[in-house]
C-alpha cells in the first residue's frame, strides 16, 4: 500500500469511528426496552465521544489536506543535449538539469534558448520541436514566470506539445528576453514556493552563462 493510500486511511479513523459509535449507541437505545438512569448517562458520554471523534476527524482533513494525485508521465526517459553548444554550456546546462530533476518535483524539461531547443531531459514528450505559444510568448516578453498549477483546465495546454501529453502542472521560467525553461510536474499544485524560489535562481545562473556564450541566434 502506498504511503498516499495510508495517510488518506488514518484521516479518515476518526470519522468513521465516530459514526459507527452513534449508530450503535441508536442501535442500543432502540432495543432496550426500559433505560435506566445510568445507561442514559452512559449514552450522553457515549454521543459526546462519537461527535469528538468525528470532529476530529473533519479537523484532520483541514490540518492534512490530502496531497495532489501524481501520474507516471507518458514517454521515455531521456536526455537530448544541443550537440553544438560549446562544452562549457553543455556541462552547465547538463548540471541544471539534473538539479531540476532530482530536487524538484519537475519529471521532464525542455530549455529553450535564442530560437533553438537546448535540452530536453526526463521523460520526452512526443514533438522534438517547440514553437513558442501564446504563454511561452507572454514569458518571453514580460520576462517573468508562469505556473499552470493544473494544466488541464488551461485551454492554453495545447501549445505545450512537447511535453508529454499527461502532464499535470507547468512552470515557465525565463531566462532573460531570449529563451525559457519549460518544467512539467507529474501532478497538480505540487510545486511549493520553495521550488520555485530553486528554479528562479537556477534560471538566473544559467541566464548569465548562456549570455557569456557564443551562441548563435536562428530562428525559431
Amino acid at each position: 500500500m502506498a504511503q498516499s493510500d495510508r495517510d488518506r486511511i488514518i484521516r479518515r479513523l476518526p470519522t468513521v469511528a465516530g459514526m459507527l459509535g452513534g449508530l450503535l449507541l441508536l442501535i442500543n437505545r432502540l432495543l432496550t426496552p426500559g433505560l435506566t438512569d445510568s445507561q442514559a448517562r452512559s449514552d450522553v458520554m457515549g454521543v459526546i465521544l462519537s461527535a469528538l471523534l468525528i470532529l476530529t476527524g473533519l479537523l484532520w482533513q483541514r490540518v492534512q489536506p490530502i496531497p495532489p494525485e501524481s501520474v507516471t508521465l507518458e514517454g521515455e526517459e531521456g536526455f537530448e543535449l544541443d550537440a553544438e553548444l560549446p562544452e562549457l554550456c553543455k556541462t552547465e546546462l547538463a548540471w541544471a538539469s539534473h538539479l531540476l530533476l532530482t530536487n524538484t518535483v519537475t519529471r521532464s524539461l525542455v530549455i529553450y534558448y535564442q530560437g533553438k531547443v537546448l535540452v530536453r531531459r526526463g521523460i520526452l514528450g512526443p514533438s522534438p520541436d517547440l514553437t513558442p505559444g501564446p504563454i511561452v510568448q507572454r514569458v518571453l516578453a514580460t520576462g517573468r514566470p508562469v505556473y499552470l498549477v493544473n494544466l488541464k483546465i488551461y485551454p492554453g495546454r495545447v501549445e505545450f506539445t512537447y511535453l508529454p501529453a499527461n502532464t499535470q502542472g507547468v512552470i515557465c521560467q525565463p531566462l532573460g528576453q531570449h529563451g525559457a525553461m519549460i518544467l512539467a510536474a507529474n501532478a497538480p499544485r505540487s510545486y511549493t514556493q520553495q521550488d520555485e524560489i530553486w528554479i528562479q535562481g537556477i534560471a538566473d545562473k544559467l541566464t548569465h552563462s548562456l549570455s557569456q556564450a557564443d551562441l548563435t541566434v536562428t530562428s525559431g
